[in-house]
């Protein structure tokens, strides 16, 4: 089984595929051409999945790492006595993307770059390609200056500067690099059955290499702009949120990971490859903070070309699509995999695919609104699509739900759901010339009134002194703490302030990080803490001015980022290590968001001040 931390993994991405490398130098975790495709290296899931070292063959060494900022460039440093190795990781972009054209024609192509800087270094290379997560184990052959494994659907062609013994699917080798030596790998991968691709030599790949750092650099100078609260990690999250972002499509990921698990041995193990209409709509709107995106047009664009007419039919819209666009996300296991940690099942889709879950409409039109000054002329379909949305709202905010968490048990009237179609006609409504809806606004304007009248008088619970999960419940729920951040209600109002320290008091753990929720869901073992529930609450905390407990909040939620600036979904409360699929755009979209809120906040202070 792998036994790696999950915070001690490295993200690669080309914002098509992505890879995870860990600190010990492996690639344990690369699915190729896309985020959802099948992986090639799976050791992150088990040890028999396959992996690509490379890393000093000795102990003895200390390792550093760092992006090569503003990128998703991956720099690992070996310092030891008797020299210093330095290996520089990679998704390879495409030679002309600049700007806003970062990741349109990335080739596929993994990078590894090995420098000796300093003395002498034995160096370890392991190449243990295993396509479809460990099922395929390929037949290696040498040619000149390439690896190729064949097997299944596709080949692998591995570009090496030296050569590597093979045996039972692996080609390994342990030589020296003195100082001022290099050796340059690149992996492609293809049809099985086209035309092979052609090996790269080291001069072609140090050209892709800084090609790829310069595409980085050309986008980040375009896009980000903040300035606040933990500035350069905002700007970092900004990048990985892009690198979570399919640039073919304009469709966001979650994670580019499956079956890391939400609690050790809770079975809450789920395939976070896809576009979760919620999370990606919010997900921009943190974009639009960290990176300032002009692509949001093509996300919409997107949504309306997958959903095609199922709003138009009557149906409610799914809640997530596959990053192409695809419906069926039919979830099912790979039994052949133990999973991180012996935490099984290992999933491949996502059975909530098919639920019922209404606050979606919400996000969608809340998303479209904050970027609504850069989506431009909207064109017909993506106007029909989003109104079509707005009267889904209107016609279905009554009916219940599996609300935001995704709770696999009954449908209940829950808060959040009806806030956010509270959301959908509220933005709708603010868009009616954008959106060509002038006709609908008495039929919003009054199904708003209606939806707000309902939440104020079934939401809110007096006993508990809160708004509360869902109508005629007592139990706490983190998202209770959208009420004004979406500006349902002032944050000057009481009720606001009171469900904010209800949801702190209820749901807060020793270390001060919140849980989603304390009730019952079908499960029979814990999971950890949220880190975006954690930062709602200093987004929360900063609206309702409460300046110095949002920042305590915010840093406290900001400390569990990795060495690397990556957060994961969520926080084991015993260990305090990192859970789930890694790394999670929520987390870093809340992080954005609540760090925002601070700055807006603390600017309003200052007198003369531009808001």
């Amino acid at each position: 089984m792998s036994n790696v931390a999950i915070g001690e993994h490295a993200l690669l991405s080309d914002c098509g595929a992505a890879a995870l490398v860990t600190s010990a130098g492996s690639v344990d975790w690369l699915c190729l051409p896309r985020y959802d495709s099948p992986a090639v290296f799976g050791r992150l899931l088990d040890d028999a999945a396959g992996h690509f070292l490379i890393a000093p063959a000795d102990g003895g060494f200390a390792v550093t790492r760092r992006y090569r900022t503003p990128s998703l460039v991956l720099e690992t440093i070996w310092s030891g006595p008797a020299g210093e190795l330095v290996v520089t990781d990679a998704l390879a972009l495409g030679r002309r993307e600049r700007g806003h054209d970062l990741g349109l024609s990335a080739p596929g192509v993994l990078i590894r770059r090995v420098r000796c800087t300093r003395g002498t270094v034995a160096v370890r290379v392991e190449f243990v390609p295993r396509p479809e997560f460990g099922l395929v184990h390929p037949r290696l052959s040498a040619g000149a200056g390439t690896v190729l494994a064949h097997g299944g659907a596709t080949v692998l062609v591995l570009s090496t500067p030296v050569g590597l013994e093979l045996d039972a699917a692996r080609a390994c080798t342990t030589a020296r690099l003195s100082a001022g030596q290099s050796w340059d790998f690149a992996l492609q991968q293809a049809d099985a059955w086209g035309v092979l691709p052609k090996r790269r030599s080291p001069r072609r790949i140090r050209r892709l290499l800084r090609g790829t750092e310069e595409s980085w650099r050309s986008w980040s100078a375009l896009h980000q702009k903040y300035e606040g609260p933990l500035r350069d990690l905002v700007h970092h999250s900004g990048v990985v949120l892009r690198g979570l972002t399919y640039a073919r499509s304009g469709a966001l990921i979650a994670a580019p990971t499956t079956s890391l698990p939400e609690g050790i041995g809770s079975g809450r193990t789920w395939d976070y490859r896809y576009t979760w209409v919620r999370d990606a709509s919010m997900t921009m709107q943190g974009l639009f903070i960290a990176a300032c995106p002009d692509e949001g047009g093509r996300f919409f664009d997107f949504l309306a070309r997958a959903a095609a007419t199922q709003l138009d039919r009557g149906r409610d819209l799914q809640i997530m699509y596959g990053i192409g666009g695809e419906r069926d996300l039919t979830e099912r296991e790979l039994g052949h995999l133990s999973g991180w940690r012996d935490c099984g099942p290992v999933r491949v889709g996502n059975g909530a695919w098919s639920q019922r879950q209404l606050d979606v409409y919400g996000s969608l039109l809340d998303a479209a609104h904050t970027l609504r000054s850069r989506l431009g002329t909207l064109d017909a379909g993506t106007r029909a699509f989003l109104v079509a949305a707005v009267d889904a709202a209107a016609d279905r905010w009554a009916e219940d739900d599996q609300g935001i968490w995704e709770i696999r048990g009954p449908a209940r009237p829950y808060l959040h759901s009806k806030l956010m179609c509270w959301v959908a006609l509220d933005r709708g409504l603010d868009m009616l010339d954008l959106l060509g809806a002038g006709d609908r606004a008495e039929k919003w304007a009054a199904a708003r009134a209606e939806l707000r009248e309902s939440i104020l008088t079934d939401g809110w619970n007096a006993a508990a002194g809160a708004f509360t999960q869902y109508y005629g419940s007592a139990d706490l729920d983190a998202s209770a703490l959208l009420l004004p951040i979406v500006g349902f209600l002032s944050p000057d109002d009481p009720r606001v302030r009171s469900t904010v320290d209800a949801v702190e008091a209820a749901l807060a753990d020793e270390r001060g990080l919140l849980y989603r929720y304390r009730s019952g869901d079908g499960f029979d073992t814990a999971e950890g803490t949220f880190l975006l529930c954690t930062f709602w609450l200093a987004h929360a905390l900063a609206l309702t001015g409460q300046l110095d407990r949002s920042r305590e909040t915010l840093l406290r939620a900001a400390g569990y980022a990795t060495e690397l600036g990556l957060l994961a979904k969520q926080v084991d409360p015993g260990t305090g290590e990192l859970l789930g699929n890694f790394p999670q755009a929520f987390s870093h979209l809340g992080l954005v968001t609540a760090a925002h809120a601070l700055a807006e906040a603390e600017r309003a202070l200052i007198p003369g001040a531009t808001p």
